[in-house]
């Protein structure tokens, strides 16, 4: 490929595989995983981190993944329900999308036409959010330009073993090891899951079972509360690893400030066996000055060249390190034993301590709950450039939550990116406290914010507590106008829809319409009206919210465009649009595929309005809320 100027990436993974997972990588250019939409079963969790994994050791700086791939697709996939998904691989490492699948439509009158049937997301010219879902792909674009920027800050390493198959460790394959770590409400919802009592199941999507208690990436978000750790393997360790300033480094910038080893878990049920090369070089290392968590003491080698010399080796070694003498060493989170060896330590495990504070490793990023609000599901990542340090933090519940937010950063100054509408926003109210910086902030459902670091000339320090209590990280909006009733629709005839435009008094669900041929509708709608606007601007800035949008929606101002709302809040800026007297309003609504193909169902084929070479599993299903449901509203900045 090189010799052809060529870049080559490769998505050389699967479910089972007897290999290593993550060494074909150091011969790819651009490493790749692979995650799925709603389907369980099918899902590649191992794939992401195989490839974020293998790239960061190998040194790859972008790890793309084939992305929202799914079997028998639902027809409700929109840009809004995808973001979490999209947005918690972004936090496991992924830095660049490759969509699946772009299909190709041979035919201009057969919409949605051409697609893989049970296989790949709808995602080509004839999907019906199509030109507005322009919004969702300029969001990918922005947060891929932050997340390729610098390298990784990732502080546990964990060592993959050398059974085969050999794959990058899964976190709940990690809570026997570092018990203290993910804390007593993991530790005994594992043991729960794992009892697997009643054997339950679920169907996801239809007339597909899977167990309903699988180990899902979505159950373990952020699951070390705070530290982030990658999977390395025996090849990286005995070619590529290093110790400098106490930590492990690899060629391509990967730094560690603690290695574990894991215990016997479903990947590694040999855990007693360790061969002579890696017992060597875990205790030189460990001479070095790197922190070693210890997992099951090895007895053997795996091997049967020189198995006698090599055998008595791995013993000396294990004695080395798991042997002597060790130190309990209390804290207030829980105690562990630790004994010095060259410039290093040795740590028995399981590690059952609430934190590594007291190795000198505090949490990167902690994330608590404000006012009874718990935090919930939170995924997050961290880089670090020669200027910057970047940290993506996404909402994964589709839930407003006001929280607080702790970074492990020192003498820099915060400021928020959102990936959404490309705007900076300076940080209002924030802390430095040691070396951390607190702050509050209000997320969204299911919204992502960039908190960005940089050098700064003025360097706030501690805000007094007025000044806490004044300001916010977030803009508070005040009601200035309601936008009521009536609207003039006009649906597309050639998906179905009224051939003259309608008159809604009042905002509703199209599914909840007596015509059928809104009832049944899919595509764009445009919502008119004329308003008046009597306040002015004076400076201030101008939001349109659109209240419960199904799904997607343009606002038009005056016929300018204000942008796309397609997550929430559903909200555009129409500052430089709006003017003091009349304003005409125009709204573009498109709803998904799902609605017309139920309506299909019930039509001679010679009648239908959709055609598609998929096989259509929507017989029985309920109509899905449709349009804009508001309530609409003007808004301005306090």
């Amino acid at each position: 490929a090189h010799e052809k100027g060529c870049t080559f990436t490769s998505e050389t993974t699967g479910p089972v595989m007897t290999a290593d997972g993550m060494l074909h990588f150091q011969g790819v250019d651009v490493p790749m995983g692979e995650f799925w939409l709603r389907s369980p079963s099918h899902d590649k969790p191992n794939d992401i981190l195989d490839a974020v994994s293998g790239g960061r050791i190998y040194g790859k700086p972008v790890i793309r993944a084939e992305a929202f791939t799914e079997v028998r697709m639902n027809w409700l996939e929109s840009p809004s329900n995808l973001k979490s998904l999209q947005d918690r691989n972004y936090a496991l490492g992924i830095n660049g999308l490759v969509y699946h699948v772009f299909t190709h439509n041979p035919w201009t009158d057969r919409k949605p036409g051409m697609t893989l049937n049970d296989v790949g997301l709808l995602f080509q010219r004839d999907q019906t959010w199509w030109k507005p879902g322009r919004a969702w792909v300029e969001y990918a674009q922005r947060c891929q330009a932050l997340l390729q920027q610098g390298k990784p800050v990732v502080d546990i390493a964990v060592f993959t073993g050398e059974e085969i198959p050999r794959r990058a460790v899964l976190p709940d394959r990690l809570v026997s090891s570092l018990p203290g770590i993910f804390g007593k409400e993991t530790v005994e919802s594992e043991q729960k899951r794992l009892a697997n009592t009643g054997l339950p199941m679920r169907q996801l999507p239809d007339g597909v079972n899977t167990g309903a208690n699988m180990a899902t990436p979505d159950k373990w978000t952020d699951p070390l509360h705070g530290y982030a750790y990658d999977s390395f393997n025996a090849d990286a360790l005995l070619r590529l690893a290093s110790v400098r300033n106490g930590r492990v480094e690899f060629p391509g910038g990967a730094s560690y400030g603690i290695v574990v080893l894991p215990g016997r878990h479903q990947m590694q049920p040999n855990s007693g066996l360790m061969s002579r090369e890696v017992a060597e070089r875990l205790e030189q290392l460990v001479r070095d000055g790197a922190t070693l968590v210890l997992g099951d003491r090895p007895a053997a080698s795996p091997g049967l060249t020189d198995y006698a010399e090599s055998d008595k080796k791995v013993k000396e070694i294990a004695e080395e390190l798991w042997g002597g003498v060790f130190s309990e060493v209390n804290g207030p989170d829980g105690t562990f034993s630790m004994k010095q060896l060259g410039a290093g330590r040795v740590i028995k495990g399981p590690f059952s301590a609430g934190s590594f504070d007291r190795l000198g490793l505090t949490r990167d990023l902690v994330i608590t709950g404000l006012e009874n609000n718990p935090a919930g599901k939170m995924a997050w990542t961290h880089r670090n450039t020669e200027d910057k340090d970047i940290y993506f933090i996404s909402n994964q519940d589709s839930v407003e939550k006001e929280l607080q937010l702790s970074f492990r950063i020192k003498s820099k100054v915060p400021e928020f990116y959102d990936a959404v509408t490309g705007e900076t926003r300076a940080a209002e109210s924030w802390q430095s406290v040691g070396d951390r910086v607190q702050m509050p902030y209000k997320f969204a459902p299911n919204a992502s914010v960039f908190v960005v670091f940089k050098e700064g000339s003025i360097f706030k320090g501690s805000a007094t507590p007025d000044e806490k209590q004044n300001a916010k990280n977030w803009m508070s909006l005040k009601l200035v106008e309601d936008i009521t009733g009536p609207w003039r629709l006009s649906f597309d005839p050639a998906f179905g829809g009224p051939k003259q435009a309608v008159q809604f008094n009042q905002l509703s669900d199209w599914s909840k319409s007596q015509d059928s041929l809104i009832r049944y509708y899919s595509g764009t709608a445009l919502y008119a009206k004329n308003f008046k606007w009597k306040n002015g601007k004076e400076g201030r800035r101008v939001w349109i919210d659109l209240g419960r949008v199904a799904d997607i929606a343009e606002v038009k101002v005056n016929g300018i465009s204000c942008g796309v709302a397609w997550t929430a809040p559903y909200r555009v800026e129409i500052t430089e649009a709006l003017k003091k007297g009349s304003n005409f309003l125009e709204i573009e609504v498109t709803n998904t595929w799902a609605n017309r193909l139920i309506g299909d169902l019930s039509l001679p084929e010679d009648k239908r309005i959709a055609h598609t070479t998929a096989t259509i599993r929507l017989q029985g299903k309920p109509l899905s809320p449709a349009g804009l449901i508001g309530p609409v509203i003007i808004q301005t900045e306090e």
